[in-house]
């Protein structure tokens, strides 16, 4: 009998553990997903010899964001186009520096849009770079809705560049970056502003924090996922399954190209390429080597050729 009970005892301890355990993962999920940590800007467009603007203007909400405007070079030859680089999560406008606790645990890696904002304006593109809500240098305004909201500060920022004589607003592109790449979706449906978009690893979010939960947490995910979503929801955020970025854009008429990794454990080639048949003027999916998710954003910022090259097809001159 006292064996029994030892056991019993341990037993309870065990139980005690990994339920705190699991509690502890699913608050520090759900707080990433309410309130993002914000990361720090540690450059400028000015460390790479560019001149640049600090701007400020109203999200479709009015709710304040910040960013940088790029004037292309006098004498680059182009004529007005413009670029909107619309950045990740829980990244800034200048990208990931992947450089805290969470992000090593997890296996981040940097992302440098800074490199690719320097690659377009090289080639004569006018480019803006801003944080969206809750990111950066912009205002709060919690729950991150991967997408659904953050599509109102894209708006704000087509609608700032619209009121700039030196942008032409028939030559706007836009390149989204997972659920930057998501409020590029939103955002289509909602506009004619943006004439030709590029949305790298853009994720439909019940699909994504399912892949990603399992991936980090293997059999805890099916506990830890929905406490989080729970708590996630406690704070005003939307059921994950009622995200569908891909559905908002169906009645879209733009040129999107979609990028993928082929790698990519979180995000899915399915679902993009469900995403992709969705859209009316998709082009691709473009699916690249990668072994992880960050290397399929890296395949974008490396090869601004190709991004360039579509943009000179779908912004004329």
């Amino acid at each position: 009998m006292a064996i029994f009970r030892r056991v019993l005892r341990w037993l309870f301890l065990l139980s005690a553990f990994v339920a705190g355990l699991i509690v502890t993962i699913a608050a520090l999920f759900a707080q990433r997903m309410i309130k993002p940590p914000r990361q720090r800007l540690w450059a400028t467009p000015a460390d790479l010899g560019l001149a640049y603007e600090d701007v400020h203007f109203p999200a479709q909400d009015g709710l304040r964001l910040a960013g940088w405007f790029l004037p292309a070079a006098a004498d680059s030859g182009r004529r007005g186009g413009t670029i909107v680089l619309v950045h990740g999560w829980p990244w800034n406008r200048l990208g990931d520096a992947a450089d805290d606790l969470v992000s090593n645990l997890i296996g981040s890696t940097p992302v440098d849009l800074l490199r690719l904002a320097h690659a377009l304006h090289q080639d004569g593109y006018h480019v803006l770079m801003f944080d969206l809500r809750n990111h950066g240098e912009s205002a709060s305004s919690p729950p991150l809705t991967f997408g659904q909201e953050e599509a109102r500060d894209l708006l704000g920022a087509l609608a700032y560049l619209n009121g700039r004589t030196d942008v032409d607003s028939q030559r706007v592109g836009v390149i989204g970056f997972s659920a930057g790449a998501n409020a590029v979706l939103y955002a289509l449906a909602q506009t004619d502003q943006i004439k030709a978009a590029i949305v790298a690893q853009p994720t439909t979010p019940a699909i994504y924090s399912r892949r990603f939960a399992a991936d980090l947490l293997g059999p805890l995910a099916r506990l830890a996922l929905p406490l989080a979503e729970l708590l996630y929801r406690a704070s005003g955020g939307s059921r994950l399954g009622l995200l569908r970025p891909a559905a908002a854009a169906i009645t879209a008429n733009t040129p999107v190209l979609f990028v993928q990794g082929n790698g990519d454990r979180w995000g899915s080639m399915e679902d993009v390429a469900r995403m992709a048949a969705a859209v009316p003027q998709a082009r691709g999916p473009l699916y690249v080597d990668t072994t992880h998710r960050f290397e399929g954003y890296q395949y974008v910022i490396d090869n601004p050729k190709i991004v360039t090259a579509f943009f000179e097809q779908h912004l004329p001159e």
